[in-house]
């Protein structure tokens, strides 16, 4: 039938005149009422489909949305173009029409024509008039569905580093395969967008690869598994927004191979169990894992696992080389997490913003607890963790413990708050005697912290920041009505927070009842004074 000759099943296509309008064939023939044949879309994205592949109570396919699928004839797609064809088009400048050339100048006050200067214009013209010197080169969205012939591709852009061919129509690994095979310099391939086959028929050595994106490519881990024989010395894979919940490996245990991957990317997937995680402990160059936008609920330091790595390598030591963890928007709470963090060995930046646990608002921790209970972390959320912000966070950490803890027991204190009285130590403070047992001024003194009231309410008028000295027994509620005294505020209602440093924002105090050494507030703390509004 002509439909068959002229798109196969599994094929991807874009609308004629629209190539970020994509979709992959899943019907090829007649429709029932209508003459001729027919081709059946399932569109990406939806992409204003009609139905879900059956039309008039008969289903010729399964779409993979109730309104993602639509019946055209073959005029109305297409089959996209070469790659060579692709980057003629992007990148040649001798082929400008009169109406671009026009486009190009400017009329002078003398009405004399007067080129366009544009930003990098020299330097890409005279690169580009000779596609030898083409060293990175994006054809996004150009409806590209194949290389060409090999030998046209390689003598075109010999020298090409980088491609990004985000969008396209690619869908086989043999045209993948061919295409790194024909760009020997090719060490940057981006394949975003572009819905891959999870059928690997082949392994050639793709050793030039070092970069790889496969954002939104519908790919599983077992495909990964098939592909990663080819391409073994990438040194980093990016695999968002894939659906991905399990990393299968061949035996159920660890991920082997990749012995030169120091970027993994799983971000914007599905994985909700540790475990998962677990099985890529023993990437030996691993020193970078993204996990934000996952549904990660624990953190949890492989310690337990045998004595042996893969291969019977005993001196093998689980996430040796992790130095970056990005755990952003996951739904970590627990406080166990944030502690079995400090177990990696190199681990030196991490995120865990957008977590239960990282929203005071969701009964989660404050940023100064966060770096206090993380002693080897440099880079907290993106942020860097000066020298300073580490020594207060952690003598503020010390004093809301002490504050808050009812127990005596230092077992249990170990357990909940394990670097606690490691902290105690280190800064040498001492445990907070009641007021009520210290006898004359001296003593009475030596027991107040100093801390400064700055005022920024739009009522308050301008007023000169105040350093007062407090008991630490002191109530958000008491010094909310010491600052009204203080800077005699009538008739405003005060809110108070505390400024950190490495927060954007101060943080509120919410808590009336909660005292300055219970929020672990101490000497030198800066408290804004702001108004209800």
């Amino acid at each position: 039938m002509a439909a068959a000759g002229e798109f196969r099943l599994g094929q991807r296509v874009h609308a004629a005149g629209d190539p970020r309008r994509v979709g992959t064939v899943r019907y090829l023939g007649p429709v029932e009422g209508h003459s001729g044949d027919w081709v059946g879309v399932d569109w990406d994205d939806g992409a204003g489909g009609r139905h879900d592949g059956s039309v008039a109570g008969r289903r010729y396919f399964v779409a993979a949305g109730e309104r993602s699928a639509s019946f055209a004839r073959l005029a109305a797609l297409s089959k996209g173009i070469s790659l060579p064809d692709a980057l003629r088009l992007r990148y040649r400048v001798e082929d400008f029409t009169k109406e671009e050339q026009d486009e190009m100048y400017v009329f002078s006050t003398s009405q004399k024509r007067v080129s366009v200067e544009f930003v990098g214009q020299n330097k890409v013209q005279e690169k580009l008039k000779n596609f030898n010197d083409l060293t990175s080169a994006s054809v996004s969205y150009m409806g590209v569905s194949s290389i060409g012939p090999p030998d046209e591709l390689k003598s075109l852009v010999p020298n090409l580093r980088l491609l990004d061919l985000t969008g396209n129509l690619f869908s086989q690994w043999q045209d993948i395969s061919a295409l790194c095979q024909a760009l020997a310099s090719l060490e940057v391939l981006n394949l975003t967008n572009n819905t891959m086959e999870n059928d690997v028929t082949e392994n050639p050595m793709l050793e030039n690869i070092r970069i790889l994106v496969l954002n939104n490519c519908g790919v599983t881990w077992e495909l990964v598994e098939k592909f990663k024989v080819s391409f073994k010395c990438l040194n980093e894979l990016h695999l968002m927004s894939n659906k991905l919940k399990m990393i299968m490996t061949p035996d159920g245990k660890f991920v082997q191979g990749f012995n030169t991957l120091r970027l993994l990317n799983l971000e914007d997937n599905n994985i909700d169990s540790w475990d998962e995680i677990v099985k890529l402990s023993y990437l030996k160059s691993l020193e970078q894992l993204h996990l934000n936008k996952n549904r990660i609920k624990h953190v949890k330091y492989p310690s337990n696992l045998p004595s042996h790595g893969p291969l019977d390598d005993a001196s093998a030591v689980p996430f040796e080389n992790l130095q970056v963890l990005l755990l952003g928007s996951n739904e970590i709470d627990d406080f166990s997490s944030v502690d079995s963090l400090n177990l990696f060995p190199s681990l030196r930046d991490v995120r865990l913003s957008d977590n239960p646990i990282a929203d005071p608002a969701k009964g989660g921790a404050p940023r100064f607890v966060l770096v206090a209970q993380l002693g080897k972390v440099k880079i907290l959320n993106g942020s860097e963790v000066s020298p300073r912000e580490r020594r207060e966070s952690e003598i503020r950490y010390v004093r809301l413990v002490m504050g808050k803890t009812q127990s005596n027991d230092q077992e249990e204190i170990k357990r909940l708050r394990p670097r606690f009285a490691e902290l105690k130590a280190f800064h040498g403070i001492e445990d907070e005697k009641p007021t009520s047992s210290t006898s004359g001024p001296q003593k009475m003194s030596s027991g107040l912290i100093s801390i400064t009231l700055k005022c920024v309410g739009p009522s308050m008028g301008e007023k000169q920041p105040l350093t007062k000295k407090l008991p630490p027994t002191t109530t958000v509620g008491k010094l909310k009505s010491l600052c009204e005294s203080f800077f005699k505020l009538k008739d405003i209602r005060v809110k108070l927070f505390v400024e950190e440093e490495g927060c954007p924002l101060p943080q509120l105090l919410e808590e009336d009842t909660a005292s300055l050494m219970e929020l672990g507030i101490g000497s030198g703390a800066s408290i804004v004074v702001d108004e209800e509004s």
